[in-house]
């Protein structure tokens, strides 16, 4: 797993770093400082937890971890400060804002690698958690690849409390029997077009796609990049070894191409669970999609109904989509927050979180027989295949390129022209690598 994760935090600049302090206007270690005297003596009877876990799947996972810090403390009052949007698209804008303003929550969810390093960390709004790790002894259950995402400086600054797959193409299994279609342990792209035209002659949708959120789009996009270039190029680009403009790359874009001619009309106006239940609801044929999929399919009580297999061409890859908590610089409640934390990294709090909400725990020492076949599959799959960070959910890439990657996306799926979509990808890799120089 190393191989995927020294270039995470190499790329981010001291120039960076500066620009972070100043963005500040004071200072992280002095901030620091301050604002743990600030909280010594204010009131700590609540807990205000930031994520984008707003929907059916995972809203009752969300809760599973409340559950399990009430257990533990029971007189907090937690505050769930959830804000609606995929992939955290409006969330993270929302806490943008109250950071710059210096209101943060008492913890907020982030990915580890990128997004977490470059947007959180490099410009000082959390706090290392170094001594909880040690003290919790986090780094003897836990894949050492995870804990060099959330490291920065040998210092750890966030705690993984589950793993996503993201190259997960779901379908439902009713739909596939009635038209014929046989879904084996693998899906190449030609059996896919295979299975998408007889869909589309009997029109029903090969594949639904959502843009509402904007991250599908990409998400969908990086699935295909994977299947057609293999993980060893995939890491390639994301690192900036491979040039976008490379034939694998354009084979791609052109692959992408030819996969949207059979998406769902109304994909501008869906969310992605809403593409997720066209699936459960047997109005489409498959959905390209991380894992929490699978807790929508659990809320909807259709695990019977939906088979999971690799996007087309990613057998042998899992995409990483790694969630994480951090703890802030001026945290309003430190000891009600570094006890969440301690809670979320618990053995007993992911083993109750991750079946709800379709991810695999961080930890490797869970009670496997909790989980769920899909999630057996996984957690296998996990230990023994190529591991890739997602750009669509900001491991892989600086937090420009990845919205970059989202605006060339969006611009693809209403076009399809492949060579303004190579150009953009191109040019915002160029100037990505001007702002980590």
């Amino acid at each position: 797993m190393g191989n995927v994760t020294t270039a995470f935090t190499t790329r981010a600049s001291r120039r960076s770093m500066l620009k972070g302090g100043t963005a500040l206007g004071i200072g992280a270690l002095g901030l620091g400082s301050l604002t743990r005297e600030m909280t010594f003596a204010q009131d700590e009877t609540q807990l205000e937890v930031f994520s984008w876990w707003t929907s059916p799947g995972e809203a009752p996972a969300l809760q599973a971890l409340f559950d399990a810090y009430s257990a533990a403390y029971p007189d907090v009052e937690i505050v769930n400060a959830a804000v609606s949007g995929g992939a955290g698209v409006n969330a993270i804008a929302v806490l943008q804002t109250r950071l710059q303003g210096n209101e943060p929550p008492d913890s907020w969810q982030t990915h580890i690698g990128r997004e977490l390093i470059d947007q959180y960390v490099v410009p000082g709004y959390t706090q290392p958690i170094t001594d909880i790790y040690e003290s919790e002894g986090w780094t003897d259950v836990m894949p050492a690849g995870l804990v060099e995402q959330a490291t920065w400086e040998s210092e750890q600054y966030s705690i993984p409390v589950g793993v996503h797959r993201g190259n997960g193409f779901w379908y439902n299994k009713e739909v596939m029997e009635a038209n014929g279609i046989e879904v084996g342990d693998t899906l190449s792209f030609d059996q896919f077009f295979e299975a998408a035209e007889t869909l589309k002659a009997a029109g029903i949708p090969g594949i639904s796609l959502a843009m509402k959120d904007t991250f599908a789009g990409a998400q969908t996009f990086e699935n295909t990049l994977l299947g057609v270039v293999g993980p060893e190029k995939y890491d390639q680009l994301f690192k900036g070894e491979v040039s976008w403009d490379d034939d694998g790359v354009r084979q791609a874009a052109e692959t992408y191409a030819r996969m949207l001619d059979y998406v769902n009309d109304d994909f501008s106006a869906l969310s992605w669970d809403q593409a997720t239940a066209m699936i459960i609801e047997g109005t489409a044929g498959f959905n390209s999609m991380g894992d929490w999929a699978y807790g929508e399919v659990v809320a909807k009580d259709a695990v019977d109904k939906i088979g999971w297999v690799n996007h087309p061409g990613t057998d042998g890859s899992f995409v990483l989509v790694v969630d994480s908590f951090t703890l802030p610089v001026g945290a309003p409640h430190t000891e009600n927050a570094t006890n969440w934390l301690k809670v979320l990294g618990s053995k007993e709090a992911q083993e109750a979180f991750n079946p709800l909400k379709g991810s695999i725990p961080a930890r490797t020492d869970v009670d496997r027989s909790l989980f769920s076949d899909y999630h057996q599959w996984s957690m296998d799959s996990f230990a023994k295949d190529a591991l890739v960070p997602s750009c669509a959910h900001g491991q892989a890439s600086s937090p420009a390129f990845k919205q970059a990657f989202y605006d060339a996306a969006v611009a693809f799926v209403t076009d399809r022209d492949v060579d303004t979509y190579i150009m953009a990808l191109n040019d915002a890799a160029a100037l990505d690598v001007e702002e980590t120089e």
